[in-house]
């Protein structure tokens, strides 16, 4: 089967996990109402352990229910967007939405608000509106696609919105933000890589969580994309249960390098509605990141950051970024200098 006809055979209802270890299939129908499941058979497949950390990424739990104080946007995408789908917070870059649609809705989503719901719909007129604004925004420079995701788009729209963003005199820099290569490697096909490869100024991100994920189709996919030119990284989110261990984020990140992905960020878990239960201590996770430096290559060792409520953009934690702390905040500086208050 190719890409296409995989994700069509996706697992979409609760009723198709009948009898799978560590699900309660009335739980997740009830979750799934709010924030949509698929499960592609490629995904389905990793899945060999109840309660296992690739399960725990893709069934749908009564925890993502049980957050009501956290908030849906709290970092205020929509605060920062001056049109529908694109982000404009640093003053040289924006995150622009060209997709609402993932082979694998991933249950720690930041998104949720958005992805796979018709309120984060994206269409040609959407991102019409996004190029138009880029095109007439001096100041960006960096423009990062995302979604959901964008290498679910077709290939001759993926070039029809490169080959117009690469027309714009000021933009230096695009990249592609993508979770493919792990939830869906067969969609890199060497068509993909050969289009992508025309474009000079392009980076790749992916999002890689556990070292099950860096299957050989997963390796097959990143080799194909490294060939064509484009530097290749990885942002991974801080999980509880998945990789919160200083041994598996070192296995994870030693597969990344060994592939030629460049570890970039691990991110704290956002605030996001629905994700709560995934939310590591910040303790765990500067003891996440201690345990990989001096053990591993510093190409391995990305920065932990926390990307701060209200809009105040990511900064790495480290100790002179922390002003003050208790049991339930902490107070930190952010980029532009300004004082945020983070929950705990």
């Amino acid at each position: 089967m190719n890409w296409k006809e995989i994700l069509k055979k996706s697992v979409v209802s609760a009723e198709e996990l009948e009898g799978m270890p560590g699900v309660d299939v009335d739980e997740a129908n009830r979750v799934a109402e709010v924030y949509p499941m698929r499960i592609n058979p490629y995904w389905l497949s990793l899945m060999k352990t109840a309660g296992g950390p690739l399960q725990r990424q893709a069934v749908p739990s009564a925890a993502e229910l049980m957050d009501s104080p956290l908030l849906e946007d709290p970092l205020c995408e929509e605060k920062d967007s001056p049109v529908f789908g694109l982000t404009h917070r640093y003053p040289d870059r924006v995150i622009f939405l060209v997709s609402n649609q993932c082979a694998l809705y991933c249950r720690h989503c930041m998104r949720k608000r958005k992805v796979g719901k018709h309120l984060g719909t994206v269409t040609d007129a959407t991102i019409e509106a996004g190029l138009t604004y880029i095109e007439q925004t001096p100041a960006v420079r960096d423009v990062i696609l995302t979604g959901g995701d964008p290498l679910l788009l077709d290939d001759e729209k993926i070039d029809a919105i490169l080959a117009r963003l690469s027309e714009i005199p000021h933009v230096e820099m695009i990249r592609i933000h993508s979770r493919i290569p792990a939830t869906l490697p067969m969609r890199v096909t060497e068509e993909l890589c050969a289009m992508l490869s025309q474009y000079e100024n392009l980076w790749i991100n992916t999002h890689f969580n556990h070292p099950d994920e860096i299957t050989p189709e997963a390796e097959k996919a990143l080799r194909l994309l490294n060939r064509t030119g484009a530097p290749l990284g990885c942002q991974t989110v801080l999980l509880k249960g998945v990789n919160d261990t200083p041994a598996v984020m070192a296995e994870l990140m030693r597969k990344l390098t060994k592939n030629r992905v460049r570890p970039y960020y691990i991110h704290h878990g956002d605030a996001v509605k629905g994700t709560g239960h995934f939310r590591t201590t910040i303790e765990t996770g500067l003891a996440v990141v201690k345990g990989l430096r001096g053990h591993l290559s510093g190409l391995c060792v990305p920065a932990y950051v926390i990307d701060l409520p209200g809009g105040g953009g990511k900064i790495p934690l480290l100790p002179e970024s922390i002003l003050a702390r208790d049991e339930e905040k902490l107070t930190v500086r952010g980029y532009d200098g300004k004082t945020y208050t983070y929950p705990l």
